[in-house]
């Protein structure tokens, strides 16, 4: 049963501006929806932040711009997360500007849907390429600059952080979209395999998994007063996710007052992956 009588959310929007002071953050396809809520937190938590873009350059300079406006540095570096050239480039650019990184969210991500007997294999491996490849790809890079650094205790506990932003749907399958749900799967054993073999050099590594957000990429599932009913049935905390939540759970989970979360999924859905459907005996 749908609830409609449910008040209205006003959101938060600031994060304890010492959290991340003199932290170095990357957040990838951050030039809209919960990339940008991502370094809008970061950068209010005291980050300097790397706000990546593939496309829509003036997008991602408005964010940087957001970003600098909370006091903390941001500039925008345009690279393909599925290109390893491309990444290997943007991290340089961001040690000759920042000197160093402390924070990777992997957020860049995609959908090319289709039924599965109707999928191509060019949109298969599309949506492998950005959503997986383009994780480890940067996780690499960042993974060598923690080994590099080590620990450098007035910054950080750890030697470096590393969010993968997943989704609800590493565990619920997803009839129509099997390529965004395999890579999504994927990128839960990737976390958790890294985090596993980092460990020991104080690399802390974790995923996210966001449910509905209101984002535009999703605008189709919320837009309207009929879509909005049909997503609340399987959200049973009967609201829609702004990207808020999950930029200061982001911000949190790269801080110290997380020192000791290694290799877990955040699920921040509302209750989605609660199955909401067995609420009543299935």
């Amino acid at each position: 049963m749908v609830r409609n009588n449910a008040p209205d959310v006003v959101m938060p929007t600031c994060t304890p501006p010492t959290l991340l002071k003199g932290q170095k953050a990357l957040i990838t396809g951050a030039n809209s929806g919960i990339g940008r809520g991502i370094a809008l937190a970061m950068g209010q938590a005291g980050a300097d932040v790397v706000v990546n873009y593939v496309a829509d350059e003036g997008a991602a300079h408005e964010v940087a711009a957001e970003v600098k406006a909370t006091g903390s540095n941001a500039i925008a570096i345009k690279a393909d997360v599925s290109k390893e050239d491309q990444v290997e480039a943007m991290f340089k650019t961001m040690f000759d500007e920042f000197g160093t990184i402390d924070i990777l969210v992997n957020n860049a991500g995609l959908q090319r849907d289709a039924a599965f007997d109707e999928m191509t294999l060019a949109d298969w491996q599309f949506v492998l390429d950005v959503n997986l490849t383009g994780q480890f790809l940067c996780a690499r890079e960042a993974v060598r600059e923690f080994k590099r650094r080590g620990v450098v205790s007035e910054v950080s506990c750890a030697a470096g952080k590393i969010i993968c932003i997943s989704s609800v749907h590493e565990v619920i399958p997803w009839a129509g979209h099997a390529n965004y749900a395999a890579s999504k799967g994927g990128i839960m054993l990737l976390m958790k395999s890294l985090a596993q073999e980092t460990a020991p050099y104080r690399i802390r590594v974790n995923s996210i998994g966001p449910g509905a957000i209101r984002t535009p990429i999703n605008r189709g599932a919320w837009a309207t007063s009929e879509a909005m009913e049909r997503l609340l049935t399987l959200i049973p905390y009967n609201r829609i996710g702004e990207t808020a939540d999950i930029g200061r759970a982001a911000a949190w989970l790269a801080s110290d007052q997380a020192d000791y979360v290694n290799g877990t999924t955040l699920f921040i859905d509302g209750g989605m992956t609660l199955y909401p459907g067995f609420a009543t005996g299935g």
